[in-house]
């Protein structure tokens, strides 16, 4: 059995969501300034890193994050290898990935994944995502949990159709995965976000189980 972590670093200066405050991480209390315990300090927003949206994000009366069913955000998974000349994942490329018929958890790896080879990396516009037409195409496949090695499962500036089709069907979005390391293939995906109260989203760890 091998655990793969897919889930990013929490750092500061770690790319964020344009407009979104950075994390801050910080010792406030510290042992060897007299300290009686180390005491680290952590701020960001719900959608920082490797994380869950939850359908209140872009649904007034969506599920928030502590409503979320756990069976979805644990069991079989298959990881999809998404050519490096695809830069928008729509429904034909759906379509051309031969996803397992009993599949209901897919994470797709793109060329997004070179991105996390540095904790400073800024900010890329330019990412692979899923568009409208995608989004329709894994909602028709029964898919419950959808995954990416990005931000945002939607393309940059185009966010509402895609998340109000997949967040609408009750398909959890899971965004900011480092599969760098992972090869295509079918695992046991792990994925606990916080559970914060009536909040539209959560940083996760997020492992898969391969063997």
């Amino acid at each position: 059995m091998r655990i793969i972590d897919i889930s990013l670093d929490i750092t500061p200066g770690m790319a964020v969501w344009p407009g979104q405050d950075g994390v801050t991480l910080e010792r406030r209390q510290k042992i060897e300034e007299g300290g009686n315990a180390n005491v680290t300090y952590f701020g960001s927003s719900a959608h920082t890193g490797t994380h869950v949206d939850a359908p209140f994000h872009f649904l007034p009366d969506g599920r928030t994050i502590d409503q979320l069913p756990l069976d979805v955000l644990a069991g079989p998974v298959q990881v999809v290898q998404i050519p490096s000349n695809v830069l928008v994942i729509n429904e034909e490329v759906i379509d051309d990935l031969k996803l397992e018929p009993v599949v209901e958890r897919v994470l797709f790896k793109t060329t997004n994944s070179a991105f996390w080879k540095r904790t400073d990396e800024p900010f890329h516009q330019h990412f692979v995502a899923v568009d409208e037409s995608g989004a329709k195409a894994l909602v028709a496949r029964g898919i419950k949990l959808v995954g990416i090695d990005y931000l945002s499962i939607s393309p940059f500036k185009k966010s509402r159709p895609t998340h109000n089709l997949l967040l609408g069907a009750d398909v959890v979005v899971l965004e900011g995965l480092n599969l760098s390391d992972v090869h295509a293939g079918k695992y046991m995906l792990y994925c606990l976000p916080l559970k914060l109260q009536g909040a539209d989203g959560a940083p996760a760890r997020a492992i898969l189980i391969e063997g």
